[in-house]
């Protein structure tokens, strides 16, 4: 029987020393590099770059394939987090248990890092050396999956929804909306990469596009819980944020046990989406149900 602890420990074990070989020989001033480390190197989740090598698993890909691109999942990941820290953002001081980046160290200097963390990812994205033609139509797909999951029309809008409709009490269409961009775009695209890379078929790709899609939402619905009655020394963060703020939640739409029905729906959805895989998609069934039974 699969069991999803070891599996995620060993892939994090893998993804922090391909971060760390990418931090190791920088050149930058002492201070943004530390800083950078600070938050990258903070012990996350890592479930986007998890997802990546999981799909491309999936699909038949080899452990190396889509390491790269995972490790640049991740440091675009952080550098949002940094930014949504910030006083003129989320203006939070606790994350994974810490203090935030501006905290630690001042504003000037996590603005810089969470810049230096996104232009890096591309960096190392098109650093990528290989021979072969297909291979290189493969990277430079996934470099604009990623370009566009990231910008104005993905993650970035997203987050641009969610600040200008605190205090506005969105539909659940309007909602999900918002979601799909902020939280579910770089899901999907994390998925999305893994399955390319790993020489997925068509089918194979919109089945899991189809499952990116159903976590990505589920993945939001369960921190809006988390934000409602989660514990913050768990979550290394405070609770009741979303709340004071005003903002829109699936808790505020739908309730509490309601939120707790759609996000079970959201994962059952996704599951079926994976009937056509064999056991190779275990990792990705299993994360599935984590998503949604996290405690942080």
């Amino acid at each position: 029987m699969f069991e999803l602890k070891p599996y995620i420990k060993q892939k994090n074990q893998i993804i922090d020393a391909s971060l760390e070989k990418m931090l190791k020989d920088s050149l930058s001033s002492e201070t943004l590099v530390r800083a950078m480390k600070y938050s990258l190197m903070a012990g996350g989740k890592r479930i986007r770059p998890v997802l990546c090598l999981a799909a491309c698993e999936a699909v038949g890909g080899g452990p190396e394939d889509a390491l790269t691109a995972a490790c640049a999942l991740e440091m675009i990941h952080t550098y949002s987090l940094i930014h949504d820290d910030l006083p003129a953002m989320d203006n939070d001081e606790l994350r994974r248990g810490k203090a935030t980046c501006h905290i630690a160290f001042d504003e000037a200097t996590a603005i810089l890092a969470g810049d230096a963390l996104l232009t890096l990812a591309f960096e190392v994205l098109s650093s990528v050396e290989f021979d072969d033609k297909n291979l290189t139509a493969r990277w430079l797909k996934v470099i604009r999956l990623i370009s566009s999951a990231a910008g104005y029309q993905g993650m970035i809008q997203g987050q641009m929804l969610d600040i200008t409709s605190e205090g506005i009490k969105l539909s659940a269409d309007e909602l999900e909306a918002m979601h799909r961009l902020k939280t579910g775009a770089l899901i999907e695209t994390s998925l999305n990469c893994g399955a390319y890379l790993g020489g997925a078929d068509r089918q194979q790709r919109d089945q899991l596009n189809t499952y990116a899609r159903k976590i990505g939402l589920a993945f939001q619905v369960a921190d809006d819980l988390l934000n409602v009655e989660g514990n913050p020394e768990l979550m290394g963060k405070a609770v009741g944020t979303d709340s004071l703020r005003q903002k829109s939640t699936y808790p505020s739409l739908l309730g509490i046990q309601g939120s707790r029905e759609f996000a079970k729906k959201l994962v059952k959805e996704a599951l079926q989406a994976l009937e056509p895989f064999d056991k190779q998609a275990d990792p990705l069934r299993a994360i599935a149900g984590y998503i949604i039974e996290r405690k942080r």
